[in-house]
């Protein structure tokens, strides 16, 4: 059990550190995951009437020193936000063509003030696309 509080408590100062970058005091902290899930809603495309296909690749694109301050906890902060974006899906029925993905990459432009979100719908590869093609058996 001490175990399960002490990585508790590590996701949630990691968490908190993106909150702290990502948005300024006066804003919410689910400001970030509030736009993943309109990039989602804003993306869908209706495949018929039970199926709703959304993007699952999502890039948040950070100004270097934001980017530098997150790099050791990337991979956890990744994983939440993934998170996030599932559960506004499932409560939505919304489908994905593949395995969700947020990757969190520096932007040296001036475009990008506090961050930006980019997102596609990414197809899950099949085993003889991996490694390039299909091994023939003989």
């Amino acid at each position: 059990m001490r175990n399960l509080t002490t990585l508790e408590c590590a996701m949630e100062r990691w968490s908190d550190a993106l909150w702290a970058l990502l948005t300024p005091p006066t804003r919410k902290q689910a400001e970030v995951v509030g736009m993943l899930r309109r990039e989602c809603d804003n993306r869908a495309l209706i495949l018929d009437r039970r199926r709703t296909l959304v993007p699952n690749t999502f890039v948040i694109e950070l100004p270097p020193e934001s980017h530098r301050q997150l790099a050791a906890s990337s991979a956890q902060v990744a994983r939440q936000l993934a998170t996030q974006v599932r559960r506004h899906a499932a409560e939505q029925g919304y489908t994905f063509a593949g395995p969700i993905s947020v990757r969190l990459t520096p932007v040296h432009s001036a475009a990008v003030g506090r961050y930006r979100i980019g997102s596609r719908i990414t197809p899950a590869q099949c085993r003889g696309e991996q490694g390039g093609p299909p091994q023939a058996r003989t």
